[in-house]
This record gives structure tokens, C-alpha cells and sequence, in this order.
């Protein structure tokens, strides 16, 4: 039996049976490439599912884990850290925000900001006030709260019951937005665009609506830019150009350069309400994990990064258009930046598992939106070999 073979072999016999892989192993990456224990060669463009923007093995993210690992690993938030106290400053003023709480994933920034408007509600307006709003193609985590306003129902219903008080609205809909939002709301979530729910952009008159009602009945608007925010648009935060202010931001994802960190931002007016105990996590904000993120977000925040986004990303985005025009069966091109999203006439599952056997790593959005979340550092050439690749993958559809 072959090391590889082994490895599946092992890995069916002793892991839950949550996730459906294919069969070979991954062994090391390099840029927005990966190889196998066979010695094949991907191109990745799921980075992790938009965690890996700078792509693998970048010197920045090496340098400081071989730098932070033989001082501090560990401490709990029992005591300050320079990492954290230094990540914090940055993200605050790159935002809207006055106040940072770490945690360790998108889902438990989604669970943080939900216990923190309804803190904020019980506080100002006693009981009764509870009830969070979100919308329909949401994907918010999969954890109880979280996954209570996922609005899919494969990850909901199996684990009914799940947290109490959510209500969703069809998205981007404002008359609908405005009659979900009541006196009884505590909280509207909110993806600028949604990943999971097959990369669909708020229109800001719309953002810009869920603004306005969530002033009118003093409730937070929290945006959920775990899998858009951090330069994926080729803007830093996909909100910004929508002309809001939220009051809570949840981010993850690319953060940690493939280590595990989370964040809740929030105004003042939202951490005025929150004391000692309220919240908290043994391993979020760790030295390690912040070392780590800190270079990573000097690299994603700096404005020529952030331009070398938007220019390739604007060249993938005419490249896809092209490929519409070429081929019947791509329906759609969604997204801005780095990403987008092919609706399809068919199973994007089968473009996916056509694209993988012939060199490029993709990830379905839906079922069927082909979904293209690359790494932020890719050049030119790799989105001419993606394209290549998709324009021969879609073929499985005929």
C-alpha cells in the first residue's frame, strides 16, 4: 500500500465522516501552488477557503512564527501580550471601530457579537428586546447560535433546535428589510457578500436601508466579513464603499495566515456595556497566532497590495466575462476582486472534481456556483491557467 493510500485509509477509519475529501494528501505549498504526497502539482485557488491570502509559505508569515514560537506560545488573556495589544491598534484604525475582543474563528465572532447585542439590548430596553435578523442566502457558522442564522436549511434543521430569536428577510429586498426590522430587534447580520450563499453582493441602497432601520429601532448592524473582508474586494473592508458605519464587524478568516484567530470589532457605544466576564476564551488573542496576524495585516492593509487586488482581480473578472460569452453553460459572473463566483447550468460539484483532476483546487458555493477565492498575491499567469483549466472543466456539463 502506498504512503498516500495509507494516509486515506487512516484518515476513513478514524476521523468523523463530516467532510468528503478526495483522495490524495497534500504535502507542501508555495505561492498559490500546492503538490501532493505523490508529487502533483495544484494550483489553489480555495487558499483555504479565502483564509490563505498571502498564499503559502509567504516570508513575512514564516518569519514570525520562527521569530514568536521560542518566546511566548501561550499566556490567556489573564495577562497582556504586545502581539495582541499591537493587533488591536492596527485593526481599530483601519475602520470604523474603537474596541477589539480576539477569538479563535469566524463562528465564534458571529457567537461574541450576538451575546454582545444582546447585552447591549437587555441594557438598555430590559427583556423582550432579542430577536436578531438575517437573511436568506446567509452562512454565518455552524455553531448554535451561529448556525441558527445560517439560513441553508442542510446546516440548520438537522440540530433543531438551535438558538431562539432569529428571523430572516429575503436579501437585498428593502421593503422586506424594513418590515423585518421592528422594536423587537436587537441585531441585523449582515454579509456585504455572501460566500456560501453563492456570491451575492448587497446593493448599498440596501446596506444603506438596513442602516437607517437599525438607527430607527436601536438595534446593531453587524457586518460579517469573515470570508470578504481583509482586501479579498480589493477594498480592506467590502463595507466601505456602501457610505455606512456598522456597530460590530466579525472577521476571521485570512487573518492568521492559516493560523486560527477571529475578531470582534465594535464601537464604543457597543463595549461600554460589556465588563469583566461578560465574554471570553482561553486560547483567543494568543502571542503566537498575533505575531503572526499582525504581519499578515501590514502586508493585506498596505494601499499597493491592495491595488495589486484590484487590478487582478479586475483582469479575472474579464477573463471570466470572456468565458461567458464563450461557453452556454456559464450563466453568471458574480463578485468583484478576488471573489467571484460562476453560476452555472448544472453541478458546480462537477466542475469542481473536473477541475481538480486536471491541476486546479476550486470550491463550490452552492450548488450551482463554481466559487474562486485565490490567494491575493496571484499574478496574471495563474489566472490565465485557471481560466484554461475552467473552460475545460465545464465541459463535464455537456
Amino acid at each position: 500500500m502506498s504512503n498516500r493510500s495509507r494516509l486515506v485509509a487512516d484518515a476513513e477509519r478514524y476521523f468523523v465522516p463530516t467532510y468528503g475529501r478526495p483522495a490524495f494528501v497534500l504535502d507542501h505549498g508555495s505561492g498559490a501552488e500546492v503538490w501532493d504526497t505523490d508529487g502533483r502539482r495544484y494550483l489553489d485557488f480555495v487558499a483555504g477557503i479565502a483564509v490563505n491570502a498571502l498564499g503559502h509559505a509567504h516570508p513575512a508569515t514564516v518569519a514570525a512564527l520562527v521569530e514568536q514560537a521560542p518566546k511566548l506560545i501561550h499566556t490567556s488573556n489573564l495577562y497582556y501580550t504586545a502581539p495582541a495589544v499591537e493587533l488591536a491598534k492596527l485593526l481599530v484604525e483601519s475602520c470604523f471601530a474603537d474596541k477589539v475582543f480576539f477569538c479563535n474563528s469566524g463562528a465564534e465572532a458571529v457567537e461574541g457579537a450576538f451575546k454582545f447585542a444582546r447585552k447591549v439590548a437587555r441594557e438598555r430596553h430590559g427583556e423582550g428586546k432579542h430577536t436578531i435578523v438575517a437573511f436568506e442566502g446567509s452562512f454565518h457558522g455552524r455553531t448554535m447560535g451561529a448556525v441558527a442564522a445560517t439560513h441553508r436549511e442542510k446546516y440548520r434543521q438537522p440540530f433543531m433546535p438551535v438558538m431562539p430569536g432569529v428571523r430572516f428577510a429575503p436579501f437585498n429586498d428593502l421593503q422586506a428589510a424594513t418590515q423585518a426590522i421592528d422594536d423587537d430587534v436587537c441585531a441585523v447580520i449582515v454579509e456585504p457578500i455572501q460566500g456560501e450563499g453563492g456570491i451575492t453582493a448587497a446593493n448599498d441602497d440596501f446596506l444603506q436601508t438596513l442602516h437607517e432601520q437599525c438607527d430607527a429601532h436601536d438595534a446593531l448592524l453587524i457586518v460579517d466579513e469573515v470570508q470578504c473582508g481583509m482586501g479579498r474586494t480589493g477594498e480592506l473592508w467590502a463595507y466601505q464603499g456602501s457610505g455606512i458605519k456598522p456597530d460590530i464587524m466579525v472577521i476571521a478568516k485570512p487573518l492568521g495566515g492559516g493560523l486560527p484567530i477571529g475578531a470582534i470589532l465594535t464601537t464604543d457605544a457597543v463595549a461600554e456595556h460589556l465588563h469583566p466576564g461578560d465574554h471570553g476564551s482561553t486560547f483567543a488573542g494568543g502571542p503566537l497566532v498575533c505575531a503572526v496576524a499582525l504581519q499578515v495585516f501590514k502586508h493585506l492593509s498596505d494601499p499597493s497590495f491592495l491595488q495589486h487586488v484590484r487590478e487582478i482581480g479586475d483582469y479575472l473578472g474579464d477573463r471570466l466575462v470572456e468565458l461567458q460569452a464563450e461557453d452556454p453553460h456559464v450563466l453568471e459572473v458574480r463578485g468583484c476582486g478576488l471573489m467571484r463566483g460562476l453560476r452555472v447550468a448544472g453541478s458546480a460539484a462537477a466542475v469542481k472534481d473536473a477541475a481538480q483532476e486536471a491541476g486546479l483546487l476550486l470550491v463550490p458555493a452552492g450548488d450551482d456556483v463554481v466559487r474562486i477565492v485565490p490567494p491575493l498575491i496571484i499574478e496574471r499567469e495563474h489566472v490565465d491557467e485557471a481560466v484554461g483549466i475552467i473552460r475545460h472543466a465545464l465541459e463535464v456539463l455537456a
